[in-house]
């Protein structure tokens, strides 16, 4: 009785590994794959780029720890919630804690923070 009970559970087992019937692998091609986020344009590549002081804006831009202001062109869309995503998916972390900028200010076409000084962290 014990051999009989094995080969049917043998039987079972093999036939829920098989492979689906041909026509029915064939009748559903596969959808094709949305391109990688990366074909798109990486949203987290901020435009630092400017010809005069006004060209630039503090701006949050986020980090690992959250808020974090930056001096940008003033049309970059900056993305905290995509920055904390990929430190979020890379395991990454950062030092939390940022310098108050008062102003921006275009210096060799980028802007920067205008007179930072080595103050307290915030």
């Amino acid at each position: 009785m014990l051999p009989l009970f094995a080969t049917l559970f043998l039987a079972l087992a093999l036939g829920a590994c098989a492979a689906p019937p041909a026509d029915t692998a064939a009748a559903s091609p596969p959808a094709p794959a949305a391109p990688p986020a990366e074909a798109v344009g990486d949203p987290l590549q901020l435009d630092y780029s400017c010809r005069v002081d006004s060209d630039c804006e503090v701006k949050n831009v986020g980090n690992c720890c959250g808020y974090f202001p930056a001096c940008v062109n003033k049309d970059a869309q900056p993305d905290p919630a995509a920055v904390q995503a990929r430190c979020a998916e890379s395991g990454m972390a950062s030092v939390c804690g940022f310098r108050e900028i008062q102003a921006c200010s275009c210096v060799d076409n980028r802007c920067e923070a205008a007179g930072q000084s080595a103050g307290p962290l915030q």
